[in-house]
């Protein structure tokens, strides 16, 4: 099946200003996001969609793709869903969803994803991995809980799953996953997700995956075993993404 998968980067991030130039060791973030993904040889295209021509321009300067998109969208999905609808793309069969902040994406992640659509498991494909209970009370860390196959019942900000008794701690955090933001997609599931009215279970979750749960198409969620770095969304986090950067990335020279 051809694989298109599109990074959304939008330039207007309110936490971290101009996140997609940024730099991660010394280059743009978005970049350091495009050379990730298109390392992982997952997919047949490897696409940046944007909403400003500045961003555009650093992807096209290292002799890769980007679309220039829509400024009003409400989402990252929506952002992809327009790509994907674009005649040069109509022949991507599976759409997947790398966010723009990602540039240590983990492989095993994506490629379970993928396969969860790939394989005809699920519609759409996603990634958590067993989280400590630190996560538990972390609303900024999204919580899912599946069912015995692998798809996804819920997710959320809350606690979940809830310990109603203390003797049942240790059952407890063997249920903890933290869900990952990675998404794989069939070209008729992403279409139909953006199609479908904002649901009140998104928004008072702020949670957009609860949009096509709650209309019933499945989510399987697959397993990654360690989370390498999670996005960067703030000052800190990217102090942190360049150290990380500096000790596992860096080229040195020998003495």
């Amino acid at each position: 099946m051809r694989v298109l998968a599109i990074i959304p980067a939008r330039r207007g991030a309110t936490r971290l200003h101009d996140k997609p130039l940024r730099l991660l060791g010394g280059q743009p973030l978005v970049l350091r996001v495009w050379e990730r993904v298109s390392s992982l040889g997952v997919a047949d295209q490897v696409i940046v969609a944007t909403d400003d021509a500045a961003v555009a321009d650093v992807i096209v300067a290292a002799g890769g793709l980007a679309a220039l998109t829509r400024s009003d969208h409400p989402s990252g999905t929506d952002r992809v869903a327009e790509v994907a609808r674009r005649a040069e793309f109509a022949n991507a069969e599976v759409l997947l969803n790398i966010q723009g902040d990602e540039p240590f994406v983990d492989e095993a992640a994506v490629r379970g994803a993928l396969s969860i659509v790939t394989g005809g498991f699920a519609p759409i494909g996603t990634a958590a991995v067993q989280a400590s209970r630190d996560v538990l009370d972390a609303p900024d860390c999204v919580k899912v809980v599946c069912d015995d196959a692998g798809r996804a019942l819920y997710f959320s900000r809350a606690p979940i799953p809830f310990l109603r008794d203390a003797v049942d701690v240790a059952l407890r955090d063997t249920l903890v996953r933290q869900h990952l933001g990675i998404y794989a997609y069939s070209r008729e599931a992403l279409q139909r997700w953006v199609a479908l009215p904002v649901h009140p279970l998104e928004q008072v979750e702020r949670l957009e995956q609860l949009r096509p749960l709650a209309a019933g198409l499945a989510i399987g969620v697959a397993n990654a075993a360690t989370v390498e770095f999670g996005g960067i969304d703030t000052e800190a986090d990217l102090m942190r993404a360049n150290a990380h950067w500096m000790s596992n990335y860096e080229v040195r020279s020998p003495a």
